[in-house]
């Protein structure tokens, strides 16, 4: 049996509404072997909340902390900060990933540390946080756990688009030939998400998921620069 208590300890908030805690732990797989099929018994709504509460959050925090950013520098810090890749390394990082609730064949196939999957588990606690504290509550959340992440990418020269240095990489002797595919698309409009392969002369070299098309090329393009650097 989870232990909520410890669960709220590492998030860093009380739930007065427990169900909402519990609610944004749970993966569809679960709520469908259960045979909960109600949209509110998983955590895709709560998902599609969190998301818009930590973009605004975010938002905030990078407009006021230097009056200098470009509207172009701050959306490449925010896109750093509330990836995929980001979310989901907090969630491991904080021990969270071992309270998603999900259904025996994601359990087989390593749920627990899919990047989508603990992604979305961290906008569905901050949604539900928000719904349960309010807005103040959930900036503290969300700032407590992405503190790191926040200081990092506020301090850093970060240079986001990935593709475009994957490019520079790849063409350093020559002109090759680059691709990107489209592998699948999932979910209803509000909660899209799209997965991507990049090609490097025809061999799969990295594969992204996202919000966007473009958001799951830029993942594919990160985790291709990521296999290279490890090579060298």
């Amino acid at each position: 049996m989870l232990n909520y208590d410890e669960l709220e300890k590492k998030i860093g908030y009380e739930f007065k509404n427990k169900e909402l805690l519990i609610t944004a732990i749970t993966h569809k797989s679960y709520a469908y072997e259960k045979k909960e099929v109600s949209v509110s018994s998983y955590n895709e709504r709560l998902e599609f909340l969190g998301d818009a509460v930590l973009e605004h959050i975010i938002s905030v925090e990078l407009f006021s902390f230097n009056p200098k950013f470009k509207e172009g520098i701050m959306s490449k810090k925010r896109a750093v900060i509330v990836c995929e890749n980001s979310l989901s390394h907090v969630i491991k990082e904080k021990g969270l990933a071992k309270y998603i609730r999900l259904g025996k064949c994601e359990i087989t196939t390593g749920g627990n540390m899919k990047d989508a999957i603990l992604a979305d588990m961290f906008e569905a606690i901050l949604g539900a946080v928000y719904l349960d504290g309010g807005f103040e509550k959930a900036r503290e959340v969300c700032i407590k756990l992405l503190d790191g992440t926040i200081k990092q990418v506020l301090l850093e020269d970060i240079d986001t688009d990935y593709k475009t240095r994957l490019q520079e990489i790849l063409q350093k002797h020559g002109t090759v030939k680059i691709e990107y595919k489209l592998d699948k698309e999932t979910g209803k409009d509000h909660i899209k998400k799209f997965f991507s392969s990049v090609y490097f002369e025809g061999e799969k070299i990295g594969e992204g998921s996202g919000k966007t098309k473009k958001a799951s090329e830029q993942e594919a393009a990160r985790k291709a620069l990521k296999k290279f650097k490890d090579r060298t």
